[in-house]
């Protein structure tokens, strides 16, 4: 995402937006990102009405703090104690009203915050597979997580900012021109200048932040991947190799930070520079209407401090565009998300539940299906598994085992052809998102968590009782070595099942599939890290004591195609069924 932009690139870019005809997307931007904040709408009220208050009480304290100066400077003591009281009390009241907007504003911002985040996290699961699989995880979690939180500070703040750097200007500047008009015009000095030099300066300083935030980024993969592939650096031995390339990231990002800090530094002189330049001319003026008796020692007070409280409430204002910009192209980047086609939902699959029982048939017809156009992976197939049977989806690599699974699980919808889920009295319904809660999945790879065994299990079932899970994992053949640890189901694993071999891991993602003991249960090279004697005795346990299950496995090794109903096999773009002989030949050939 673009650095924040300049002061006068915003009004610009704001300019060029009206002309071409697509500011209307802006304010289509913040007419979502307002969508959130009107559920605020009396939190904002109040902080506005804090923020005004605590301007009042603040500019109230200023004056009583001159007639207070003027009074001890002319030794008139009558009215002391009350302009005394006057001026704490309105530095209390403005401390109590700050520290409130402060205390609201952070509150706002963290209950938006959470609220857009909980919508878009149900809107992002519930997208087109296909569609949200054409972003990477680092994009999702950098919209899902930085540009929301550019969206939830700035929802709530924005309005109640403008109005109250407004109130704070005005009523700032009227108290100065109420004394000297001259001065009023003083204490605008600064914002031309900095007006000016915003183009050059702010543009510079935009490059500099954005190559920091880029570079930043790279080092931050470069971690998440290392230690990601833990195992596979210590193993090759080539750990010395990624502790030269971390430092070289370190170098390179510490380079980058320090030009970043070099020209920031430049820019803060300069800019203040300016500041201490207006400064002096106001205190010079200020000295001169002292000199000549036309102001009091109050009123120079009052002059300097306010001239610095109008300063910082013209620059407030100013910020407004780019803020306004910013939080405008988050919310767009957002909102493609969201805007994603949605998962396809048959509510009427509900019926199917009464019927689970008696298990489903799996069946697709005449599929053709591409990812992309004109690549077919799958063409012209058909495809059968019934209630009580393990079917087998052998072929090699990459030629759609994988793609029909997840056309099983309603992700993916053929082009052409069906792909449906039948009862035993003949219903059907097309796979969908809806159906999806009646299979049991195992994918390929370690998915075990960290935590018990316990939790790794209950994912699928949080109610499951101690019996429930001890089961499971008997006929996931699990129980053997999960009772030998100390604390049995209470016991912890790592990250990726650390501690655990492969071939445990497989055991538990299946025994975690089969307490979910969903109707159809799908094994995605779910056992290829088990032996030819462990992976027959899970399939036989299986289809012992869940008759009723239909079982869908796909592998490399025909070890266990003597077991299977039906073989299928998968090859340019193809799904063939093999028969007995081919898949007994098979078998013996492994």
């Amino acid at each position: 995402m673009r650095g924040k932009k300049t002061q006068f690139e915003s009004v610009r870019i704001l300019k060029k937006r009206w002309k071409d005809g697509t500011f209307s997307e802006i304010l289509e931007d913040w007419r979502w990102i307002l969508g959130y904040s009107a559920r605020y709408k009396g939190a904002i009220l109040f902080y506005v009405v804090l923020g005004i208050l605590s301007t009042s009480f603040g500019l109230a304290s200023s004056v009583a703090s001159k007639y207070l100066i003027d009074i001890i400077t002319g030794y008139q003591t009558s009215k002391l104690a009350v302009l005394f009281l006057v001026m704490v009390g309105g530095q209390v009241f403005s401390l109590l009203f700050e520290s409130l907007i402060n205390r609201v504003s952070t509150k706002l911002s963290i209950d938006i915050n959470n609220d857009i985040q909980a919508d878009i996290f149900d809107k992002i699961i519930d997208a087109d597979w296909m569609e949200i699989s054409k972003y990477s995880n680092g994009d999702i979690l950098n919209r899902f997580n930085g540009d929301i939180r550019t969206i939830s500070s700035n929802a709530i703040s924005w309005l109640p900012t403008i109005i109250i750097a407004l109130y704070k200007l005005v009523a700032t500047f009227m108290v100065i021109l109420h004394y000297d008009w001259v001065m009023a015009l003083i204490a605008l000095g600064s914002a031309p200048f900095l007006l000016l030099l915003s183009r050059t300066v702010l543009k510079k300083q935009r490059d500099f932040s954005q190559k920091v935030l880029e570079t930043s980024s790279k080092l931050m993969g470069f971690e998440v991947e290392t230690f990601y592939n833990f195992d596979t650096i210590k193993s090759f031995g080539i750990a010395p190799h990624y502790s030269k390339k971390m430092r070289w990231w370190q170098k390179r990002f510490r380079d980058d930070s320090l030009k970043y800090n070099y020209f920031t530094i430049k820019t803060n002189v300069v800019l203040q520079g300016i500041g201490m330049v207006v400064q002096f001319i106001a205190f010079g003026y200020c000295l001169f209407r002292l000199w000549t008796h036309d102001i009091t020692y109050g009123t120079m007070t009052l002059f300097l401090q306010q001239r610095s409280n109008l300063s910082a409430a013209f620059n407030n204002l100013v910020t407004i565009v780019p803020t306004f910009l910013n939080s405008s192209v988050s919310a767009h980047r957002i909102r493609e998300l969201v805007e994603l086609p949605k998962e396809v939902h048959i509510t009427e699959s509900s019926v199917l539940d009464a019927y689970a029982a008696d298990g489903f048939s799996i069946s697709l017809r005449d599929v053709d299906f591409s990812y992309v156009k004109e690549e077919r992976v799958i063409t012209d197939s058909s495809f059968e598994a019934k209630p009580g049977e393990i079917v087998a989806l052998v072929g090699p690599s990459g030629e759609g085992k994988t793609t029909l699974i997840r056309m099983f699980l309603g992700l993916i919808h053929p082009q052409s052809g069906q792909a449906v889920m039948s009862a035993a009295g003949g219903m059907e319904v097309v796979l969908n998102a809806e159906t999806r809660h009646l299979f049991a999945y195992v994918p390929q790879g370690n998915t075990i968590l960290s935590g018990t065994i316990a939790e790794n299990l209950r994912m699928v079932k949080e109610d499951a009782t101690e019996e429930e899970m001890i089961e499971a994992l008997e006929i996931a053949c699990a129980w053997d070595f999960v009772k030998k640890r100390p604390d049995t189901i209470n016991s912890n694993v790592g990250e990726r099942g650390r501690g655990l071999s492969e071939g445990q891991a497989q055991r538990l993602s299946i025994a975690r599939a089969l307490l979910r003991d969903a109707p159809v249960l799908l094994l995605d090279e779910a056992t290829s890290a088990l032996d030819v004697e462990t992976e027959r005795r899970v399939l036989r346990n299986i289809m012992t004591q869940k008759p009723n299950k239909t079982c869908i496995v796909t592998t490399h090794r025909p070890s266990v195609l003597n077991m299977c109903r039906r073989v299928y096999r998968v090859m340019d773009t193809r799904v063939t069924e093999l028969s007995e002989e081919e898949a007994a030949k098979m078998a013996m050939d492994f």
